[in-house]
């Protein structure tokens, strides 16, 4: 698979993450599905609304892990349809750390989602790298193709 985004909507990504440094940032993107395609239509960023309350988990917090408010889902869900849209994907930031999905990533995954995780190293963008889960639940790498806006 192949997740194409413009420029400008990286930046949208990348400012959420910056800007909920060195909490995890997370959203949802919109597109369109053809084949192996996956073109970003719309970027949606998302509170993280997780709390240490919902897990057992006591170690953890919002600088290591995301949840999206499921009426955030559900009013992306209809924009999409209205839109004539799908819902392509979930992004997320890893704080001071790789762009590699956590197991947690991993439990929260579906096959049809793209996964595009932006590591943010002291408050700034290093990287993105976009992940799709298999049939056999492992994370395979995605093709990011970038166009830049004119």
């Amino acid at each position: 698979m192949t997740l194409v985004i413009s420029s400008e909507q990286l930046n949208i990504i990348y400012n959420h993450a910056e800007s909920i440094y060195p909490e995890e940032c997370c959203g949802i993107l919109l597109g369109e599905i053809k084949k192996t395609v996956k073109t970003v239509v719309e970027v949606i960023p998302t509170i993280n609304v997780w709390e240490r309350a919902i897990s057992d988990e006591v170690d953890r917090n919002k600088n290591s892990r995301y949840t999206i408010d499921p009426s955030d889902i559900f009013t992306a869900q209809k924009r999409a349809r209205d839109l004539q849209l799908d819902m392509i994907g979930f992004f997320h930031s890893h704080p001071d750390s790789p762009a590699i999905p956590s197991t947690c990533d991993r439990s929260q995954a579906w096959e049809i989602y793209s996964y595009p995780i932006v590591s943010v190293i002291n408050g700034k963008v290093s990287e993105i790298k976009s992940w799709v889960l298999d049939s056999d639940g492992i994370f395979q790498s995605e093709e990011i193709q970038i166009i830049i806006d004119q």
